[in-house]
Order: C-alpha cells, then sequence, then structure tokens
C-alpha cells in the first residue's frame, strides 16, 4: 500500500492532464473565468468553506466573518474545526503565513493574505509568525544573497504597513533566522530525514537538471509549522497552527501534515484563498514578474489609473449599444472581480453587480469606481510605509517573547 507521501505524488502526475495548473511556481486556466476551484477542491482533497463553518467562526469570535469569507475569497481548509474547537476550549494556537521577497514592492494581489491574516490575530487574539523566504527567492530567482536580503527588509516594512500588532507578530528572514535560532535548523533537518527524495520530486515536480538547493527547501518553509522552531515564543509547550494562504503554496503543507504527527505536533491546520487575476484576465494570477499585470504599492495615483484603463480585462460588450442592450460580464470582468476583493460594502458591490449585468453601468464608469477604490487603498498603505523605521522593522524581526 502507498504511503501518504507517496500518494501526494501520484496526485501531482495527474494534475498535469487538467486544464488548471496550480502550483507554488505555476498559476493558470484555459478558462476565461479562472481557476474552477469546486474541482480544484476535490483534486487536493480539503474541504468547501460552507456556511455551517461560517456561522461557528463568528459565534466563536463573536464578530462577523470577514468579507473575504462571505464572498468565498478564502473558500478551502484543512482541519480548521479543530482550531475552533481549541479555541472554544481556552487552548493556544498560533498563526503561521509568509511571503517570498522577489520584487521591492508587493502588489495588491499579496495584500489579501496579510489582509486577511491581520483580520484572524485581531479576531482570535493569538501570535503570529511570519517568514520570509529570501533562501527561497536566492534558489529559484537570478538575485544575488545580498539582493534577496535587502528584498526582505523591504517586503517586511510592506507587510508591517498592514497594522500588525508588533507585541504579537513576529517577522523572520530564514537567512537572517538560521543562524540565530538552533531549533529551526533542528526542525529542517528532522523534515529532511522524514521526507525521500523521490517523494519530494513527486509532490513538487523536481528535475534532475533542479539544484539540490531546491530539493532541500520545502523543509525549510514546512518548519515554521512545528511550534518548537520558536523556542522563544511557546517554550517547550507544543501549540497548533493555522496557515492562512493562497492555495498554491498547499503542496508544502500537505506535505507537512504528513509528517508532523511522525515528529510528535498536530497536523497544521490551513485556510485557503483564491487568486486575484492578473489585469489582463481572470485565467492567470498576478506576477511580479509582469509590472503591467499588477498594480504595486508603490504605483503614483497616474500609473494606478492608466494600469486599469489600458489593461484591465473587460466583460462588456463591443459596442456601447450592445452593452445596453445586452450587459456586461461580471465572472471574466476584471474591475468587477477587484472590487469583490476590496470593495468592503456589500451593498455597494450588489449594486455595481445589477447595474453592470444589466447595461445600465459602461465599462469605463466601471473602471473608474475601481481607480478610486484601488486609489485610496494603496494611498493609505503608502501613507502607512512611510512611517515605518528601520528601528521598526528590526524590532518586528527580534526574536521575542509575544505577548
Amino acid at each position: 500500500m502507498a504511503s501518504s507521501l507517496e500518494n501526494l505524488s501520484l496526485e501531482s502526475k495527474e494534475v498535469n492532464n487538467e486544464d488548471d495548473v496550480v502550483n507554488p511556481w505555476n498559476v493558470c486556466s484555459k478558462n476565461k473565468t479562472g481557476i474552477d476551484y469546486d474541482k480544484l477542491i476535490r483534486r487536493f482533497g480539503s474541504s468547501k468553506i460552507d456556511e455551517e463553518l461560517l456561522l461557528r467562526i463568528e459565534t466563536a469570535t463573536k464578530k462577523p466573518v470577514h468579507h473575504f469569507l462571505k464572498r468565498g475569497i478564502f473558500f478551502s481548509h484543512r482541519d480548521l474545526y479543530s482550531i475552533l474547537n481549541l479555541y472554544e476550549q481556552g487552548k493556544p494556537f498560533y498563526l503561521y503565513t509568509g511571503r517570498g521577497p522577489s520584487s521591492n514592492s508587493l502588489h495588491i494581489g499579496h495584500l489579501i493574505p496579510f489582509i486577511f491574516t491581520k483580520w484572524l490575530q485581531d479576531a482570535f487574539n493569538v501570535p503570529l509568525v511570519i517568514q520570509l523566504t529570501d533562501d527561497e527567492k536566492y534558489l529559484w530567482k537570478d538575485l544575488t544573497l545580498e539582493e534577496a536580503k535587502r528584498l526582505s527588509v523591504e517586503n517586511a516594512k510592506d507587510i508591517i504597513a498592514c497594522g500588525f500588532d508588533k507585541k504579537n507578530t513576529f517577522i523572520f528572514s530564514d537567512l537572517q533566522f538560521m543562524g540565530e535560532c538552533p531549533s529551526f535548523y533542528a526542525n529542517v533537518l528532522r523534515i529532511q530525514k522524514s521526507v525521500t527524495f523521490n517523494q519530494v520530486k513527486g509532490i513538487f515536480g523536481f528535475g534532475d537538471s533542479d539544484v539540490i538547493g531546491k530539493i532541500a527547501f520545502p523543509a525549510v518553509q514546512a518548519a515554521p509549522c512545528l511550534s518548537s522552531t520558536f523556542p522563544f515564543i511557546f517554550g517547550d509547550v507544543k501549540v497548533p497552527c493555522l496557515v492562512p494562504c493562497a492555495i498554491d503554496q498547499d503542496p508544502y503543507f500537505r506535505m507537512t501534515r504528513d509528517v508532523a504527527p511522525k515528529l510528535g505536533f498536530s497536523k497544521p491546520a490551513l485556510i485557503h484563498s483564491s487568486f486575484l487575476p492578473s489585469l489582463q484576465g481572470a485565467d492567470t494570477k498576478m506576477s511580479a514578474s509582469d509590472l503591467n499585470s499588477s498594480i504595486y504599492l508603490k504605483d503614483t495615483p497616474k500609473e494606478i489609473k492608466n494600469k486599469i484603463n489600458k489593461y484591465a480585462f473587460s466583460g462588456g460588450q463591443g459596442t456601447v449599444e450592445l452593452h445596453r442592450e445586452k450587459g456586461g460580464d461580471c465572472n471574466v470582468d476584471i474591475s468587477y472581480q477587484y472590487l469583490k476583493h476590496f470593495l468592503e460594502s456589500d451593498e455597494e458591490l450588489i449594486k455595481i453587480e445589477k447595474a453592470y449585468t444589466s447595461g445600465k453601468m459602461l465599462t469605463g464608469e466601471l473602471k473608474k469606481i475601481l481607480i478610486e477604490s484601488i486609489s485610496k487603498i494603496v494611498q493609505e498603505h503608502q501613507t502607512n510605509r512611510s512611517k515605518i523605521t528601520d528601528d521598526d522593522v528590526k524590532e518586528f524581526m527580534t526574536p521575542r517573547k509575544l505577548s
């Protein structure tokens, strides 16, 4: 009988025959409406977030659920019920998320897991660790070690600007933290010893020409799921972990969920987000390597306006007359899809959807609403970021006891 890790390998081979490609390095779909997330849930073996679970979260936190949950942007989970059980019993858990620093600035798609993670931290009042995988980007991208370290600091400022609680948040760069904390490296080694080359090759699709650093890296992203990686926060107590992340990161944590019990730890629970599509259409996600596919947090109001007007894929008709007659398609219209993510008012979003699908609202009018909405978010973020000092970054990135 095949082990669970071997089953993961078999699954990843089957994925090659699917229209939708979803893995940590590539996300694309042949469908103009984007990834089929119901099919992805079945393929990955996760569970859909349903109304019952949303009610359970509201009951536990005594707060309305975030609009990312209500609108299905965070749509899938693994063992979230077990985390809610712990919380209701007064037992601890912690949050773990991360970022691979490959550019000077985050784009708005990168904001989604951080906005939601901040909501989780505030709602449950729990510690949070944020991993910056500068080692990963050094291995996969054409970067020097020095540049990878510099990008970590720049990205840390963007993350801090999201408003995380300094008393309850630890941000760490792999390149720095590996030398500061022997427990981190010890757990990386324990995980590396628990997964064979054949298994990791099957899960992640590594080839014979890939450098050995890539093959060893998944254990580095897995290690923060073990609370003993952070003895200065948790001491000797084994504390369960919840990982909010985009679903393309799931292969790392499926591997971790197989290994963790063998090392005496709980399986990490996960909550998955969908992807913010690129400006050019829902069949691809935003890419940090294509400046015109993304709106960056450093973009000026003029750049945001130009990008949306020029590149945002429209679900409208070819002429004004035809649009008035048939209306627009919100399922493929990028301006509407972005508003679904970033416009908090449910009432406003419903009005816009009705006006656009009926033909009452034109594409230009929809883009104008998006430009105003995104410009405000980016402006607020830039203001927050401008107040962050090097000392603030150092405090967030210093190993210490959290509240």
